[in-house]
């Protein structure tokens, strides 16, 4: 009997180890134990954590993340002095999907206890425990426990020697790195089948490499933001071409390259180094992000979750507002573009390079709201602002250096551009009325993160009713700006888009209406969350749904029902599960299938409700770190590594009763067409098969 035990351990080892090559693990540990005075120590446990990845504090508020928690212990009796100190890259910020005031630390975060032995004398084994998540801006890793254990002799400190570890009478293995495989490196006394019954956990038949079929949705690629931010900020510098600014320039620049110089060659050569130094000085624009970046890598977090900047980005994004009005115009010093201009005689390539420079600084009153508000959008909502700013930049003046170049390329294009007028201005109020509505975002941001909840949900909504209210009163003509035509030409052009206007106050006005299910979708990383309402009640449920939380019990039912099975690896802490609960699940041609097409298992891996005792047991994964599995959230996060070779969350697999693999399993927070396409197809193939 002891024998098949081994060979068990032995698989099950195996089975971790060679699923183990694509497990995240994101944060690296190391444990020391440092004396700090008489018969007095200090613990220190060092997390190095990956870029773009975070950990929660242990200071959290309930019903939010999953708190870290740190605990010093030892067989031979200490006492702790003083409390467990956090320290490393702080982010403290507003989350919306739990309503609530997080703390997490990036790159780097130190855990310190000091305590004193009971009897100094002798040497003792102090153990170290810590139980965290590790997140980032799609997904959440199952809640992790590890421990470490250290040996202190007097005033040194040494490795636990292995007679040590040999006594204990939990299950003991070795884990190797990742990529390799592991072996038994011990098999202490094993009173209990333990290691026979989590075996159970992994089932043969769940193939997720070779699913039944092939259709559904592919992975969201990662570092996808980075094109978007460029194809947004093309787009704003498109739009800056339109205003009065800019647009009255184009065929004078272009003019001057293709008619003013006897050599044509030459000329368009010169203005495509003139269009590609207009690309170059946007671009440089995005370097001193990068330094305040290097010099402190929080700033904008800070900046994005700040009261009083979130406050200051509302007053700007208001002066930008009433700029486009034509109230009063935003330019730089004259001096700095006459020095610019004055430049431009140096003739050659330094001479073209001033040219653009002058245009950049000139034409700022109208760019400068414009780039204002792509950046404040790029600062107050994304990780890695930096390089995202860079592209945003880059995409602004891609835009101007494309038309320049074509242009120049194609001077008879010129013909067909628009005549200068009264539209131009008509572009700028447009875009105040965009900065408005724009403004009240980080007015929003400001109320949550200081957490008066004032501006709720319906009150923003009817705020931008009221805009856009403005918005087609000034399209159709019944009100005007400064510099407006005392008697405008109202346009087929303003007429179109005062109708779309009419069509997005009806979209809005929908947003008041009470409902289970969310609405405004489109609008649902701008509006405030949905429990920021005057008619959301906390004992609500999610969506009505009421999922089992065991797999193998929901395979029972599914067997008698004859559905599948819609595995969602899921946790309390997770921020993006519950997005993707109240923003794609919630839809209308999705929530019918989860309701009445499959059988819904949501397994929670940070349920922190122990297992019985003769099914806990201990992984060693080397270098002086256990992880235990003692709860039945690390039963479902280990159910979830060990046989689909994932540990985020929000993970999702289809499977028939039979517990096969239908299509390919999704992870993270996605859009909602290809959560659609994967649940379709799944739940499609398996009535068509069964």
């Amino acid at each position: 009997m002891k024998d098949l035990k081994l060979v068990l351990s032995t698989l099950f080892l195996l089975i971790i180890t060679l699923f183990n090559a694509q497990i995240k693990n994101p944060v690296k540990f190391k444990f020391d134990v440092n004396p700090v005075g008489k018969d007095e120590y200090e613990a220190v446990l060092t997390g190095t954590i990956e870029d773009n990845w975070h950990v929660y504090s242990k200071d959290l508020p309930p019903d939010s993340g999953i708190p870290t928690e740190f605990k010093i212990t030892s067989k031979q009796g200490i006492q702790l002095i003083g409390k467990v100190q956090e320290i490393g890259k702080k982010h403290d910020e507003f989350s919306e999907a739990f309503g609530a005031q997080i703390v997490y630390y990036s790159n780097k975060v130190v855990f310190k206890q000091k305590f004193k032995p009971n009897d100094a004398s002798k040497p003792a084994i102090i153990t170290a425990e810590i139980m965290y998540q590790t997140c980032n801006d799609r997904v959440c890793l199952a809640p992790n426990t590890l421990e470490f254990e250290k040996q202190i002799e007097g005033s040194k400190t040494a490795v636990a020697p292995e007679e040590t570890l040999e006594k204990t009478k939990d299950t003991v293995y070795e884990v190797a790195p990742a990529g390799q495989v592991g072996t038994v490196l011990k098999s202490a006394d094993i009173e209990t089948p333990a290691v026979a019954k989590q075996d159970g956990l992994k089932v043969n038949s769940l193939d997720f490499k070779n699913p039944l079929t092939d259709c559904g949705t592919a992975q969201q690629k990662p570092n996808d933001d980075n094109w978007l931010v460029l194809g947004l900020g093309f787009l704003g510098g498109l739009i800056a071409l339109l205003t009065p600014c800019v647009f009255p320039m184009i065929p004078l620049t272009v003019s001057f390259f293709t008619k003013g110089n006897k050599d044509k060659a030459k000329g368009k050569r010169d203005a495509f180094i003139y269009g590609f130094f207009i690309l170059l000085i946007f671009v440089l624009l995005s370097i001193p992000f990068h330094i305040i970046d290097g010099i402190s890598g929080n700033i904008f977090n800070q900046i994005s979750t700040n009261i009083w900047l979130n406050l200051f980005f509302f007053a700007i994004f208001l002066f930008f507002a009433l700029s486009f009005f034509g109230y009063y115009e935003i330019t730089l010093p004259s001096s700095i573009a006459n020095k610019s201009s004055k430049a431009e005689e140096a003739g050659g390539i330094i001479g073209i390079f001033f040219m653009a420079l002058t245009l950049v600084i000139v034409s700022f009153s109208c760019t400068g709201p414009i780039l204002g508000s792509l950046l404040g959008g790029v600062v107050a909502g994304a990780t890695n602002v930096p390089t995202l700013l860079t592209f945003a930049l880059a995409g602004f003046g891609l835009a101007w250096a494309l038309v320049f170049g074509l242009l120049a390329l194609f001077p008879q294009a010129l013909q067909s551009l628009p005549k200068s007028g009264g539209w131009m201005n008509t572009v700028k109020v447009v875009l105040g009325f965009i900065e408005l509505a724009l403004a009240l975002k980080f007015l929003s941001k400001a109320d949550l993160v200081s957490k008066t909840f004032l501006l709720k949900r319906e009150l923003f909504i009817i705020l931008w009713i009221i805009i856009a209210i403005g918005l087609v009163v000034y399209l159709f003509g019944k009100i005007r700006f400064p510099h407006d035509d005392k008697k405008p030409k109202i346009s087929l052009t303003r007429r179109i888009l005062g109708v779309f206007g009419i069509v997005f106050i009806a979209y809005l006005i929908q947003g008041l209406m009470p409902s289970e299910k969310p609405k405004l979708q489109l609008l649902s990383g701008i509006l405030p969350p949905l429990n920021v309402s005057y008619f959301h009640k906390e004992e609500d449920g999610i969506l009505g749904l009421r999922p089992y939380h065991n797999y193998f019990e929901a395979i029972e039912v599914a067997k008698k029902e004859n559905k599948p099975v819609l595995i969602d690896f899921t946790g309390y802490g997770c921020e993006n599960c519950r997005k993707m609960e109240e923003f794609v699940w919630s839809q209308d041609d999705i929530l019918p299938m989860i309701q009445n097409d499959v059988i819904l298992a949501s397994v929670y891996v940070d349920d922190k409700e122990e297992l019985p005792e003769n099914e806990q047991i201990k992984i060693d994964m080397g270098e002086g770190q256990m992880k235990k599995v003692k709860t039945i959230g690390d039963k479902w996060s280990l159910f979830q590594q060990i046989n689909f070779n994932n540990n985020s969350q929000p993970h999702y697999v289809l499977v028939t009763p039979d517990q096969k693999v239908i299509n390919s399993p999704v992870s993270g927070y996605m859009p909602k067409e290809d959560f659609k396409k994967f649940l379709k197809c799944g739940i499609d193939y398996f009535k068509s098969n069964h």
